[in-house]
């Protein structure tokens, strides 16, 4: 019991020391890193540049990072980063990931005591980051998404009234929210610079990157290149992105019992190990205790964790 306070305080310090360290100075540079984004020209990036989004000029001499940054994981980890609308920089992400990874190899040494179940658990612990960063990036992009319907009708009812295209993205920034509207204004500042409207939107293609928006870019450079009516096109585009939402939902709603299956398979076996550990040690013993029970414990983990992944694979649709 002691070791698992012991283990619990030290992953709470850990995390929580490296989270008011990320976000502290996420929420200093948010301001400027979004000026820079709004303001940016569309030129070829310098690998030195693309490192992290606050402090590039000083990393530019790192061949350190210059290495690491060359793995697509740290590309991908960026562009979630930018996706999800988190200005915390990569070096932060891994600095975070390191200590949780040290600090969970540690508790888990105190809890366990086996090297395999630590590292497992210190692995765990290291991909909450990572984690956390896929969750606020789906919901940003879920909110994008049901505002988009609303965002094109209006539109429509500019373009209808006599505005011009940049002129109707104008009155959805000042109509709108974020994420849909802080993202529309990047596209207006963006060719008040001088960069082209389809580039500009492809850009914004590239920070959302959904399939309903996709539709839209295409339609304004079908405009742009034929000089066709966009304001039918965009009704047209309203319908069919509810549509999608719509159906969507549908599949959302035939497939919950399923997914609630799964998540029952993947979480009772953990909830009941860990309430016998707590109503009667002795049950779960052997399991900790005995290299036999280890090794079945080892197993088991792993076919728990493939039959999840399983599970929710058979229920991913597309459509």
């Amino acid at each position: 019991m002691f070791a698992l306070i012991l283990a619990g305080g030290v992953f709470a310090l850990i995390f929580g020391l490296s989270l008011v360290f990320v976000m502290g100075r996420s929420e200093q540079t948010e301001r400027e890193h979004v000026l820079e984004r709004r303001m940016a020209y569309p030129s070829e990036p310098e690998p030195a540049r693309e490192i992290m989004r606050a402090g590039r000029s000083r990393l530019k001499s790192s061949e350190l990072f210059m290495t690491l940054y060359a793995l697509r994981p740290l590309k991908l980890l960026e562009r979630n980063l930018s996706q999800a609308g988190l200005y915390a920089r990569v070096s932060d992400i891994l600095l975070m990931m390191v200590l949780l990874f040290g600090g969970g190899t540690a508790a888990g040494n105190l809890l366990w005591n086996d090297f395999s179940l630590s590292v497992a658990t210190g692995t765990a612990l290291a991909l909450i980051p990572v984690l956390y960063v896929l969750m606020v990036r789906r919901r940003r992009l879920k909110a994008f998404s049901l505002q988009l319907p609303y965002a094109l009708d209006l539109l429509r009812s500019a373009l209808e009234a006599g505005h011009s295209l940049l002129r109707s993205m104008q009155v959805v920034t000042d109509e709108f929210t974020d994420p849909l509207g802080g993202e529309f204004r990047t596209v207006v500042e963006q060719t008040r610079i001088g960069m082209p409207l389809a580039r500009a939107m492809e850009e914004l293609l590239g920070r959302v990157p959904e399939d309903d928006l996709r539709l839209l870019v295409i339609a304004v450079k079908v405009q742009a290149e034929v000089g066709s009516s966009l304001a039918q096109i965009i009704a047209r585009l309203s319908d069919l992105v509810r549509t999608r939402q719509r159906i969507q939902g549908q599949i959302r709603a035939l497939t919950a019992q399923s997914r609630m299956s799964g998540m029952v398979v993947g979480i009772l076996p953990v909830v009941m190990i860990a309430a016998f550990s707590f109503l009667q040690p002795s049950y779960t013993h052997t399991l900790f205790h005995d290299p036999l029970g280890i090794k079945i414990v080892k197993t088991a983990i792993v076919l728990d964790a493939i039959a999840f992944f399983i599970i929710r694979r058979m229920l991913r649709l597309k459509y």
